[in-house]
């Protein structure tokens, strides 16, 4: 919702937003906003700019000063970087990590504050309802053998070998992390956490904002699912993570809050890393073993139900907090 506060300092009117009914208008008076940019096109230039400095700029930066610390020699450096997928793999994970902080997270926390000076709610950075949090966890585990289904579907699709072969590749780390003795915590925190944080942060909390401003509500909902799920660079499994993004930019303006969608990011990454696990330490079964699992389908019409008796009580509680006059306006 867009509309103007008068100043009573300057005479002129400041544009903002709100989240339905979940908090004070937020001011639109940063310089971005002053200088007429379209929210849908800051949203296009600041997911580009995040993908470029993180897969081109911060991660190789990041990895290449790590190998540095390691006291390589220039020889041992260039036979690293050339094995690195293979032989190091743990290294790889943290300079993905400082990557995901410096070129997802950080820009968009400094880029909010040019279009507001109260930046974190611009971003849905703020506290939520309870039972907002543990409704979404549990719409979340009814959402599994649906995202299962259809990653089931997905990866019947015919593409070409060698996007197969560079997803195989893009794979092999993970599973060779999940593979080693004690490294679980180190895992959760590299590949369950920091992704959770950092990219709802650009996903649900800058470009959603965006999208919604500039096509509402359903729309910036369902875009930004859809462009989370390319962003993974996963074309067998678009289907299954466009699906989970759309869910958590539900959740995400559901509670006018991105806590929710951080909680279950994070619970859906660990989940799989548990499972991975298990997985990869077995010595009959893979990670490619679990993408193949059958659902059968009264799971999937339980966890329909069960995603959907969660997504209308989220509805309830959203609706009996909204003030009398609909102003979208609260008391917090």
């Amino acid at each position: 919702m867009l509309e103007e506060i008068p100043d009573l300092r300057t005479g002129h009117a400041t544009p903002y937003v709100t989240d339905e009914w979940r908090s004070h208008p937020i001011p639109l008076d940063g310089r971005l906003e002053r200088a007429g940019f379209p929210p849908w096109l800051t949203a296009g230039l600041v997911l580009f700019m995040a993908l470029i400095l993180f897969q081109v700029v911060v991660a190789p930066i990041a990895t290449f000063a790590l190998l540095l610390m390691s006291d390589v020699g220039l020889d041992e450096m260039l036979d690293a970087i050339t094995t690195l997928v293979t032989d190091r793999t743990s290294l790889l994970l943290v300079a993905n990590t400082i990557g995901q902080v410096l070129a997802l997270a950080v820009p968009t926390l400094l880029i909010a504050r040019l279009h507001s000076s109260r930046s974190a709610e611009f971003l849905r950075l703020r506290e939520a309802d309870y039972r907002l949090v543990g409704l979404a966890v549990l719409g979340l585990a009814g959402l599994f053998p649906l995202v299962q289904w259809l990653g089931e579907l997905n990866a019947a699709i015919p593409v070409p070998d060698i996007i197969r072969e560079f997803e195989r590749l893009m794979i092999e780390p993970i599973e060779r992390m999940l593979s080693k003795p004690g490294a679980l915590g180190f895992n959760i925190a590299m590949i369950a956490l920091t992704p959770a944080i950092c990219e709802e942060i650009l996903f649900r909390g800058y470009v959603q904002r965006q999208v919604e401003r500039s096509a509402g509500v359903l729309w910036g909902i369902a875009i930004t699912g859809i462009v989370f799920g390319a962003y993974h660079l996963q074309i067998t499994k678009i289907i299954p993570l466009s699906v989970l993004g759309i869910y958590l930019g539900f959740i995400t303006w559901r509670s006018g809050s991105i806590i929710p969608a951080v909680i279950v990011h994070f619970a859906n990454n660990a989940a799989a890393i548990l499972i991975g696990t298990y997985a990869a330490r077995s010595p009959d079964m893979t990670l490619e073993d679990l993408d193949s699992v059958q659902i059968p389908w009264y799971f999937l019409f339980a966890g329909f139900l069960f995603l959907a008796g969660s997504v209308h009580l989220m509805n309830v509680i959203a609706a009996d907090r909204l003030p009398p006059d609909g102003s979208g306006n609260d008391s917090h």
